[in-house]
């Protein structure tokens, strides 16, 4: 008989967190208990090296609603919460990270205003960033404007991924054809009926940041990839910009001929070989990025690989022995 489906998913995805999960269990359970609502909390483990899993498949023995879904590989954040949509069964999911910084308690007021204003969307807005180093905040608003710019669609600023949407919402996005794709961004574009709701901000509960400067850029990256065609329109003004500056040199080069005024030398041709290569350069590495998602595209690759699901194998009380009884092929 299959279990009843909760009013509540709420999706954590988790990367060596083994610091913090004793204290986000502290704090969660008696929260999520209080709502008064059935909930299930789907911990996605993305590949920790810790003893993240550990700590979790203890815990499932004893909170119920507490459900480990493990993926094979570390797969990045997007993909863990790609993962969380697809298993979630609520009526409405809320998802969070587990360092704390955005307060549990405000799962209440989300979902609050989603049945109260009747909308699908409800996004969490940081209002106090102070938590945060300038750096990081600074390159938090030169982001989203350019999303803003190059999505054409009003995007929350100061909005993460720490948000509930509605089964609808849910639905849409795991209908989407596309991999890789980034929820802060997609979520907006959908354009369902929405809400925000302002908390401030926290310091990290415990624990190190896993979101490195490498992957926010590689986060920028995507984002700007898969909404947009701005980049190759960019790579085609520069092509102009840089056959009108060689036209400019050429012009120049043959007055100065004509006047008997030209001196044998070659920094006026090392400028101009540096200009136009650095454009082509430029070009053929925005043209190269276009065609790599091409690339992944066509070998349809799954995201992720999920390797133990609790909620499917509640018999077995490890994850290694998940994996043993197996089918290898799946593993």
């Amino acid at each position: 008989m299959p279990a009843a489906v909760p009013v509540l998913s709420v999706v954590v995805p988790m990367y060596d967190e083994e610091d913090v999960l004793p204290i986000f269990f502290e704090r969660m359970h008696p929260l999520l208990d209080s709502l008064g609502i059935s909930y299930e909390v789907v911990a996605v483990d993305d590949g920790s090296r810790d003893a993240t899993a550990t700590l979790l498949t203890e815990t499932v023995k004893t909170w119920p609603q507490l459900r480990l879904v493990r993926l094979l590989r570390n797969s990045g954040h997007q993909a863990a919460l790609s993962a969380g949509f697809r298993r979630a069964r609520g009526e409405y999911l809320v998802s969070i990270d587990a360092d704390l910084q955005d307060p549990p308690e405000v799962i209440a007021e989300l979902l609050a205003a989603a049945r109260d204003q009747d909308v699908d969307v409800v996004y969490g807005v940081r209002s106090d960033r102070s938590s945060d180093t300038w750096a990081k905040r600074t390159t938090a608003r030169m982001y989203y404007r350019l999303m803003c710019r190059l999505v054409g669609r009003e995007i929350p600023f100061d909005a993460g991924d720490f948000r509930l949407v509605s089964r609808r919402v849910v639905d849409a996005v795991n209908a989407l054809p596309e991999d890789g794709r980034v929820f802060r961004l997609v979520i907006p574009w959908l354009g369902f009926p929405s809400t925000a709701i302002r908390y401030v901000r926290a310091e990290r509960a415990a624990g190190v940041t896993k979101y490195t400067l490498r992957k926010r850029l590689g986060l920028a990256f995507d984002s700007v990839t898969a909404f947009s065609a701005a980049p190759l329109r960019l790579a085609t003004w520069l092509g102009l910009l840089g056959g009108l500056v060689s036209c400019a040199v050429v012009v120049g080069a043959l007055v100065i001929k004509l006047a008997g005024r030209s001196i044998p030398g070659w920094t006026s041709t090392v400028l101009a070989v540096a200009v136009i290569g650095a454009i082509q350069l430029l070009c053929l590495g925005l043209l190269g990025e276009y065609v790599a998602r091409l690339f992944q595209s066509s070998q349809k690759r799954p995201q992720f690989l999920v390797g133990y699901d609790s909620l499917e194998d509640p018999g077995h009380h490890t994850y290694a022995e998940a994996l043993e009884s197996s089918d290898p092929e799946q593993r």
